[in-house]
């Protein structure tokens, strides 16, 4: 074996010591052996981890959680896009950071864990809750690769389940009373466009004149206006590609109104040099066109503009849309998860589907 074992005595007795070299090449040892036979056991243990890759080095495990922070943001970090990237410094900042990050990783147990997430879970919304816990464990998993640590900690503990909010579909005749309550001709249009073409607020508000053609009544949906800290920030769309949306027909001529007196480079539903601003969910302009469409029809739902992108693949559903044409509308990575998030939609379908399965039975066996 790589190392040596040396006796010493002290006012105990004798103990011995292990000296042995670390994967660096840099020389170490261990003491305070009761016998030889545990002193030799134990370089058994080291030499057959350095030669599995498996070696941790003792001095690692003490290093504290809150050491391995630059690495996480240099990794996890650095890729996201921004409303991602602002989301998770703010659950390291709040909810990680202080629980965390002065602990020495080799102490943090998943029992501990498993309690916190617990804890967190009846102050917090399960999203936040999850989503601390994904920082947690990205850390702790850094930790891991960089053998300071032999298994991450917060691997397999329990989390909350996320509860979905049931959609709020609107009828077309909701959608026109809706948009008719509008503060102004870009709201109403916005308002419409949510609903017939799906676009996600940041996508919408993105939208520049030159992404517009009118001939082929298509928006070109490449940026997505993001709000970190006040702040817009302009990136990609959530998929990270670029797509098209139909402009509805009924819609053309308003939107080239739209884009009287304004250059290529002018933001659609903007007259100033930022996108339109998110609306204040208490007091912004669509809660109050929500407030006063309810006045005038009762089973109107409280929504969110983002509901309304939900109104717009139920109604593309309910005119004879399949499943890939929705997927490509709403911008999702794949028609899997347009139909784990629709599921509900396409029940009709399935009916539709044994009922014409049904009549060519009946035609081929009669």
């Amino acid at each position: 074996m790589a190392g040596s074992i040396t006796p010493y005595d002290t006012a105990k007795g004798r103990r011995y010591r292990v000296r042995y070299r670390k994967p660096d090449k840099s020389q170490t040892d261990k003491r305070g052996f009761r016998t030889k036979k545990d002193a030799e056991l134990f370089l058994a243990s080291v030499t057959i981890s350095k030669a599995k890759g498996e070696y941790l080095d003792p001095t690692e495990g003490r290093r504290t959680l809150g050491s391995f922070a630059e690495a996480w943001e240099a990794e996890r970090l650095a890729p996201l896009k921004p409303s991602s990237r602002h989301a998770m410094e703010t659950a390291w900042r709040v909810h990680v950071e202080p629980r965390w990050a002065g602990r020495e990783i080799s102490t943090i147990r998943r029992s501990e864990i498993a309690q916190w997430v617990a804890d967190l879970s009846k102050e917090r919304s399960a999203q936040t809750v999850r989503r601390a816990m994904f920082v947690l464990s990205g850390v702790l998993a850094i930790a891991a690769r960089e053998h300071s640590i032999p298994v991450n900690p917060a691997s397999g503990v329990t989390l909350p389940a996320k509860r979905r909010k049931s959609p709020g579909y609107l009828s077309h005749a909701q959608v026109a009373t809706l948009a008719s309550c509008a503060p102004g001709e870009p709201e109403a249009v916005l308002i419409e466009l949510f609903a017939y073409s799906g676009p996600r607020w940041g996508e919408a508000v993105a939208v520049r004149v030159r992404h517009l053609n009118m001939l082929r009544k298509r928006i070109r949906i490449e940026d997505n206006a993001v709000l970190v800290k006040g702040l817009y920030e302009i990136g990609t769309p959530k998929s990270g590609a670029a797509r098209e949306i139909p402009i509805p027909p009924h819609l053309v001529t308003r939107v080239a109104r739209l884009c009287e007196g304004k250059g290529p480079d002018a933001f659609l539903f903007s007259d100033g040099a930022a996108p339109l601003p998110y609306p204040h969910a208490t007091s912004g302009w669509f809660v109050k066109t929500v407030r006063a469409a309810r006045a005038l029809d009762g089973t109107i739902p409280a929504i969110t503009p983002h509901d309304l992108r939900h109104t717009a693949a139920s109604l593309a559903v309910s005119s004879g849309a399949d499943v890939k044409a929705v997927q490509r509308m709403l911008g999702h990575a794949s028609a899997a998860m347009t139909l784990d998030v629709y599921a509900d939609l396409f029940d009709d379908d399935l009916e539709a589907v044994a009922q014409a399965m049904s009549a060519a039975r009946t035609t081929s066996v009669s």
